[in-house]
């Protein structure tokens, strides 16, 4: 696994070269509850960093996903459209949601590495 940095809209990214690897994370899964639908970008679109990038209900609530980088969606995970139970159960894992390749990738110097998301996530209750 390439080194992982984390947001404070509770996304998670895995970084390899050029190339990163966004999901939600088991706290941002577990403060929506069971996940019921997932709406991914496209493939291809531009995203910013703080831009929309999808959006994720619960049988609680629905919330955006942001872009945390800036970048060009390369693929996205199909199988969240039709599964997005996945979710529940593997948030940081089986279950990403996009992959994008950076354009600035100076800005994962403003993300968390995990330590600071695990004190920033223990502030929020």
């Amino acid at each position: 696994m390439g080194d992982v940095k984390y947001s404070e809209e509770h996304e998670w990214i895995e970084i390899d070269g050029d190339t990163v690897t966004v999901g939600i994370t088991k706290f941002a899964q577990e403060q929506l509850g069971d996940i019921v639908f997932v709406e991914l970008p496209e493939v291809g679109a531009e995203l910013e960093s703080g831009g929309e990038a999808g959006v994720v209900e619960s049988v609680k609530a629905a919330s955006e996903v942001y872009a945390p980088v800036s970048g060009e969606v390369v693929e996205i995970n199909d199988s969240l459209e039709s599964t997005p139970e996945l979710v529940n159960d593997d948030a940081e894992g089986e279950a990403w949601f996009f992959k994008m390749r950076l354009s600035d990738p100076a800005e994962l110097d403003d993300l968390m590495n995990e330590k600071a998301y695990r004190a920033f996530c223990a502030e929020q209750g």
